[in-house]
């Protein structure tokens, strides 16, 4: 009888590469699991800000995200989400479930979204802000001969932040240096004109420049200009005397047991709730480990724990979702809270970022064909009724300009729907709607109490 060899393998040689370099980058698209949400998994080799990426690839598509479970410790980075689209439903178009896997696995959304706009020049403006400086602005840029492509604003305790992209009347025109810095020196003198005849604490912060970290030539995606304007509000000490109509509370705690600081946030839950409180925890210098976030119905409070070189939890609840998230992070250089003053500052940041995305007052959402001088029209005719622009959004698809406002009556009394809608004559042809945002919020005193015992017993599931 004949014998007949063969030569052994291991059966786990095949894993041997993933075992010694990691696992590949595997997305994960599944529409079975469950029956209300999509469940998006992700494994792959842990890197640098890989977090945020994934969390702002999913933002630029507008998926909400219900229930995530994210562990980026020893190297590896598995992330599990269960996300919807706008209207609430699971993504069932394979066009969109193809792009979420591209989008994801390049590692950056900025990538996924970047459209090319000729040699649009993107700049950044900061400053205190005052009734009619947007319309000022857009005025300043008009008389230039600057075509607006691209714009946001943000308004948030009276100082201002925005990021524009802009060219000449001509789209595929680009504007030369020389131009460039006389656009700017306009721009800044137009943005200190309260500081010239009295100090100011941020005068220095009033100026206008190129964009960082925003590409000449090419529209950044929503969620990239977005932590830009975070940035720079930040730098501008925005979070320094808050206003008195504060939504948003956050307490530390001590557990001596445990060794943890613990960060209370409590606030109304809401859509890029997880993207601007990851954004602002990177822009700190903490680094996210594991988080858990599950959003339902009720409240919404958020815990950070903090431990002196090791980790830190974050606990979110929000009014009308329950949105439950916990973070466990570290400080990028190890050192623990050693000051009040510290913590102070941690508290007002978290705030802030919380805060300054939401708006009071009233949504103008405005399309018309676009042309020079036209945000410079609509704006001119919003200052002229005494409103004030809080927050702003432009972007120019095709032949048309696409506005959106959220606007306020500059002596703080509510602006009627009616009054607005009456204003679309002054504007021309142009298409108008109006929806109201101010919508009344419970007070601090009005949310669920919550117990340490609690936050650990979430804690220990999360670990399991």
């Amino acid at each position: 009888m004949n014998r007949v060899c063969s030569p052994y393998f291991d059966p786990d040689f095949h894993n041997l590469p993933e075992r010694i370099h990691g696992p590949a980058f595997r997305v994960n698209v599944d529409n079975e699991s469950l029956e209300d949400c999509t469940i998006v998994k992700i494994d792959c080799v842990n890197k640098q800000s890989l977090l945020l990426d994934v969390v702002q690839a999913l933002t630029d598509l507008n998926l909400t995200i219900s229930k995530g479970y994210i562990s980026c410790d020893a190297g590896c980075f598995l992330d599990v989400f269960h996300v919807k689209n706008e209207l609430g439903f699971k993504v069932t178009d394979q066009r969109v479930i193809n792009y979420i896997q591209q989008a994801v696995s390049a590692g950056k959304a900025s990538s996924s979204k970047a459209v090319s706009r000729g040699e649009a020049q993107a700049i950044e403006m900061t400053g205190k802000d005052r009734p009619g400086l947007f319309s000022e602005i857009s005025a300043a840029l008009a008389d230039m001969g600057c075509n607006i492509v691209e714009a946001h604003a943000w308004s948030h305790n009276a100082l201002l932040a925005c990021i524009a992209y802009i060219s000449d009347q001509s789209v595929d025109t680009p504007i030369d240096d020389h131009r460039l810095h006389a656009i700017e020196d306009h721009l800044t003198t137009v943005l200190r004109a309260t500081t010239a005849m009295e100090e100011d604490s941020t005068a220095s912060h009033q100026e206008v420049k190129p964009a960082a970290g925003l590409p000449k030539g090419e529209l950044s995606s929503t969620t990239r200009v977005e932590r830009r304007l975070h940035q720079l509000m930040l730098s501008m000490r925005d979070f320094d005397n808050p206003t008195s109509s504060r939504r948003t509370s956050v307490s530390i705690e001590r557990c001596i047991e445990k060794g943890y600081s613990i960060f209370t946030i409590q606030c109304k839950d809401r859509r890029r709730l997880m993207f601007d409180t990851v954004c602002t925890l990177i822009d700190m210098q903490y680094v996210i480990f594991h988080a858990s976030v599950d959003a339902c119905r009720g409240f919404a409070y958020q815990v950070y724990i903090y431990m002196p070189s090791l980790f830190s939890i974050i606990h979110f609840k929000s009014l009308t979702r329950n949105t439950l998230q916990e973070y466990f992070v570290r400080h990028a250089d190890g050192r623990a809270f050693n000051t009040e003053s510290e913590k102070d500052r941690v508290i007002k940041c978290l705030e802030a970022a919380i805060e300054r995305r939401v708006c009071e007052g009233v949504r103008v959402e405005l399309c018309a064909y676009s042309r020079v001088g036209l945000l410079s029209h609509i704006t001119r005719v919003l200052r002229e009724n005494g409103l004030a622009v809080v927050r702003a959004d432009i972007a120019t698809q095709g032949e048309k300009s696409v506005n959106a406002f959220y606007v306020r009556d500059i002596s703080g009394n509510h602006v009627d729907l009616e009054f607005i809608k009456s204003m679309k004559r002054e504007m021309g042809a142009i298409d108008l709607a109006v929806m109201d945002d101010d919508k009344a919020i419970p007070t601090p005193t009005q949310w669920p109490k919550f117990s340490i015992g609690d936050i650990f017993e979430r804690l220990s599931r999360a670990i399991k």
